[in-house]
């Protein structure tokens, strides 16, 4: 199965990064082999939509589910019409996560975690003045 991590990274020991639409990375990892891709995200430096696309871009890899921090209503949609599942991360390394979500571990989000627009405020780009919500 292929999941998406949001990462501040380019590996699996990077941290999760809690933001989707600005994170730095999504990593595509083959939960059966481990086997990943680093794709820096674009939409990291986008000044609106940010969300939106980075769930576009995720939508083209072929993944079956998502693991993030915080996710807005628009982006959350835009996965949920492809089909794909969104679930939150917790603190910690992409590999830590990985396993939290093997074990079935990682609450499936459905509905969003921030605002529209969130990721644009003073935390520089954490929805939460970055914090974690947990």
């Amino acid at each position: 199965m292929k999941v998406v991590f949001t990462s501040q990274g380019k590996d699996l020991d990077s941290p999760l990064d809690p933001r989707f639409g600005r994170c730095a990375y999504f990593l595509v990892v083959d939960t059966e082999d481990l086997s990943f891709e680093a794709m820096e995200n674009p939409a990291a430096r986008g000044a609106q939509g940010a969300g939106v696309y980075a769930s576009q871009l995720v939508v083209q890899t072929g993944a079956e589910a998502v693991v993030t921090g915080n996710i807005g209503p628009k982006a959350l949609v835009v996965l949920q019409m492809a089909g794909i599942k969104v679930y939150r991360g917790s603190e910690g390394t992409i590999r830590e996560n990985l396993e939290l979500f093997r074990q079935g571990k990682l609450p499936e989000l459905t509905e969003a975690t921030v605002s529209s627009h969130a990721g644009m405020g003073k935390g520089m780009g954490r929805g939460l003045g970055g914090r974690w919500p947990f």
